[in-house]
């Protein structure tokens, strides 16, 4: 080779495989498919001018000794400028974000001090996370003193890893690629991490990945990678950067990153219930109406209570109630544009107050995940009153 012949360029499936062992070797994470998205994200920090977007990493877990902080351990070697935040002020943050030392990875462990139930009110370092998400974003504050402020914008664009216990703000979530973290099981087995021996080839990695991420760079800003189908909107927005980084390695990572995205995201729609408005009509679509017309509110209110895994009988502190159910109800619409309410049921035995079908049939279709090829066991199956049909006139 001469002097003047370019250097080889790297493989990127090969780096990414190595970057998914290194994790393996470290960390337990729930799915192959966890292993896959995180890997796009460690090489995607390198890239962040190239996308629109930043996906936010959550390794969330809802006990102790799950493997949130090794997981964000190993992120840390691998990524660029990682700033480890823990109780970070949001000026403090902006400012990194925003100083001249370059954009740091931040990422913050222990998020749960900051967003849990008794960490109080948090809504400028929520307002920075959400910011963030997008190239756009910006963090404005008064500057100066005294009667010499002015109003400046702080870009608040960066790539942010958490990790903790429970979960997070909804807005968070929803901007997030979710690791459902669990302790490991006993035949789950990890090499132990010693930071002095691998942190070295963590930084190898990650050297090699900031070298490949430059030779892709331009290629990958003028792409739009195609979305698995059903993959629109904010999630499409999380996960366009990970597919995008996928493509252009290449090898069976294109197909493997659609996987994992697919899996993903719907685990993410299915186990979030940071939405229980979302939770409430997939709950009367699939386990209360199941085909009923319409239901009387004790009916349905009989039902979801009765659920195990539901949070409806314990519904701060109690059953859930009419004047509860119609509040969370009417938030939401019929196709006609009025607020879902209770109406009037003609039955043998009276005119009790219920819900139509009707009336939720455009919020399930707008809010719900699809419908399950089998639904499991119903009113119509477990309740006489649905059944007895000839009480319900027409």
């Amino acid at each position: 080779m001469t002097a003047d012949a370019p250097a080889t360029l790297e493989d990127g499936a090969v780096l990414l495989d190595e970057v998914e062992a290194f994790h393996r070797r470290f960390n337990v994470f729930p799915s192959a498919a966890a292993y896959i998205a995180v890997a796009l994200w460690d090489a995607h920090a390198h890239l962040l001018d190239a996308f629109d977007s930043t996906p936010r990493l959550a390794f969330l877990s809802p006990e102790p000794g799950s493997g949130k902080s090794r997981a964000l351990e190993i992120v840390e070697t691998l990524v660029p400028q990682p700033m480890v935040a823990v109780n970070a002020s949001p000026a403090a943050l902006f400012r990194a974000v925003s100083g001249m030392d370059g954009r740091p990875t931040i990422l913050f462990d222990e998020i749960d001090t900051v967003f849990g139930p008794k960490a109080g009110d948090n809504e400028e370092l929520r307002g920075f996370l959400n910011a963030g998400h997008r190239r756009s974003g910006v963090t404005y504050r008064c500057v100066g003193d005294g009667g010499q402020q002015t109003v400046q914008a702080f870009p608040s664009y960066c790539a942010v890893a958490m990790a903790g216990l429970g979960s997070l703000p909804d807005t968070i979530l929803t901007r997030s690629v979710i690791i459902r973290m669990r302790r490991r099981a006993p035949n789950e087995h990890v090499q132990p991490y010693r930071q002095r021996v691998h942190e070295k080839e963590g930084h190898a990695l990650r050297d090699r990945l900031s070298r490949w991420a430059e030779s892709v760079r331009d290629g990958i800003a003028d792409t739009w990678p195609e979305m698995p189908e059903g993959v629109t909107d904010r999630p499409a927005d999380v996960w366009e950067p990970l597919l995008a980084i996928a493509d252009a390695a290449g090898g069976n990572w294109p197909a493997r990153a659609r996987a994992a995205c697919v899996e993903l995201v719907s685990a993410a729609t299915v186990d979030d219930e940071a939405s229980l408005g979302i939770r409430l009509l997939t709950d009367l679509r699939d386990l209360v109406f199941d085909g009923a017309e319409r239901l009387p509110t004790a009916v349905i209110l009989e039902v979801l209570t009765s659920m195990d895994d539901a949070p409806w009988c314990d519904f701060n502190g109690k059953p859930l109630t009419p004047r509860g159910l119609s509040r969370m109800l009417s938030t939401y619409v019929t196709e006609s544009g009025k607020p879902i309410k209770p109406r009037p049921i003609r039955t043998a035995a009276g005119v009790p107050r219920g819900y139509y079908a009707d009336d939720l049939a455009d919020a399930w279709a707008r809010y719900c995940p699809a419908h399950p090829q089998e639904s499991a066991t119903s009113a119509t199956s477990a309740t006489p009153q649905v059944n007895a049909g000839a009480d319900v006139a027409e």
